[in-house]
């Protein structure tokens, strides 16, 4: 009964809901969501079970989304099952597996609480979660933000597991016979998350054996930190950010000089309208160098570098969203997506064919800095496998690309030459070939 003992108490003492809430589980099929079940039933909340089936492991799947269903209706609850087309929105919006996913379940979650009445969606997040997102963020680059796990709570969206290891889990399950099912993909190396979990931290409790309970405090204290910060930058904030409709004034000239001001810069600009470190010290950097009208972006902001302060407001509709790609760069951001850039020897391409997220180009003929920016009438570029020129235009329309993708449509230029239609397809003339001695591979991921 510890386990339950915990859950309560960690529901209480971060106020995540009470008795007269109605949560909708979110319930996978895996032990940690299937004992979340089991826990809520046994603590007497009132909840729901919502399931998704996202059709990427076969019969895997479906007996996942069977055992959810009968035990949802064992317990006598509300049970709510979706099958998503994921592959098919992947290929319709160019997302990772693990973004089109993200987005289809949270989007449906939400619609099923307006309609049902739920209040918390629970998500089963424990404390192991939070320490794999730790080095998951550090290994990409992050703040101190990045290092403060998963969150408790974000809105509606709760985590009431977050004071459980997986262990703790998992004897609970086994020894209440709570059923579950293991999910394959967990145990593979493909990802990053199972590399950081079947990897590194293995190797990390073999230095350590209290690893666990040493990192939940880490974690615990960068939290804090990180509140302590947050305090501080609301202040400042008051003292130097304006704002006159959608439109922000981020006067660096009232940032207190004792204060660390490429850092106040990252903070408020991070977390009031999500801008990617790397593109706040381009933007510091401009700053220095007095680089008026310098143009730096977000996924729905653009900020400004004017006259030593920093504008930002809403991309336009119309706004190219230039950004510069100077050689040796190892990523930028495009709209919603990141592109990584990795210069390798031609001997180690080990497939030519490695889908339409990723461009090997002929490193050779590229003049720098590229340019990455939206489509526009007039484009054309040479379709990669043919000779004659094609406007991009009316390539979209031939792969029958919707309007709204259109508008999202990206593309990498060297000079003034398309170089790739970014997700879609090269142009023939930096294509590979076996002239190439050096390749620039550019992979694009969904942020």
């Amino acid at each position: 009964m510890l386990l339950l003992d915990g859950f309560e108490k960690y529901i209480e003492e971060n106020e995540l809901f009470t008795h007269n809430d109605k949560i909708l589980l979110t319930v996978s099929g895996g032990v940690d969501s299937m004992v979340m079940m089991a826990l809520t039933a046994a603590a007497g909340y009132r909840f729901g079970v919502a399931h998704c089936n996202f059709q990427l492991r076969g019969q895997e799947s479906d007996e996942d989304e069977l055992l959810v269903e009968r035990e949802a209706r064992r317990y006598g609850v509300e049970f709510f099952n979706k099958r998503f087309d994921t592959t098919g929105e992947m290929e319709r919006t160019g997302e990772s597996m693990e973004m089109a996913a993200r987005r289809l379940r949270y989007a449906w979650f939400k619609e099923l609480c307006a309609e049902h009445g739920y209040t918390a969606i629970a998500i089963a997040h424990h404390s192991n979660d939070s320490i794999e997102t730790f080095f998951i963020n550090m290994l990409r680059g992050t703040g101190l933000r990045g290092l403060t796990g998963i969150t408790t709570q974000l809105g509606h969206i709760v985590r009431p597991m977050m004071f459980a290891t997986r262990k703790d889990i998992h004897d609970y399950a086994v020894a209440h016979h709570i059923p579950f099912r293991e999910d394959s993909s967990n145990r593979t190396t493909k990802y990053l998350r199972n590399k950081v979990r079947l990897g590194l931290i293995p190797m990390l409790k073999e230095i350590n054996p209290r690893f666990t309970p040493i990192m939940r405090r880490n974690i615990s204290r960068l939290s804090q930190a990180q509140d302590f910060i947050n305090a501080a930058i609301d202040i400042v904030k008051g003292e130097a950010l304006e704002r006159s409709d959608d439109i922000y004034r981020l006067k660096v000239s009232a940032i207190r000089p004792t204060l660390p001001r490429n850092y106040v810069i990252y903070e408020i600009l991070s977390a009031e309208f999500g801008f990617k470190g790397d593109v706040v010290d381009s933007l510091c950097h401009a700053l220095d160098c007095d680089a008026t009208g310098r143009r730096f972006y977000a996924r729905e902001w653009v900020a400004v570098v004017d006259r030593g302060d920093v504008v930002v407001a809403r991309i336009d509709d119309a706004d190219s969203c230039e950004t510069i790609v100077e050689k040796g760069a190892v990523r930028s951001y495009v709209g919603g997506s990141v592109l990584y850039y990795e210069y390798c020897d031609i001997d180690f391409i080990d497939s030519l064919d490695q889908g339409d997220n990723v461009a090997l180009l002929d490193a050779d003929k590229l003049k720098f800095p590229l340019k990455v920016r939206r489509w526009h009438d007039g484009d054309w570029f040479i379709p990669f496998g043919m000779s004659g020129r094609k406007k991009l235009s009316d390539y979209l329309i031939d792969k029958k690309v919707s309007m709204a993708e259109k508008n999202r449509q990206f593309v990498l230029l060297s000079g003034d030459d398309i170089v790739w239609v970014i997700g879609r397809r090269l142009d023939d003339r930096y294509a590979i070939t076996r002239k190439t001695e050096n390749v620039l591979k550019v992979v694009k991921e969904s942020l």
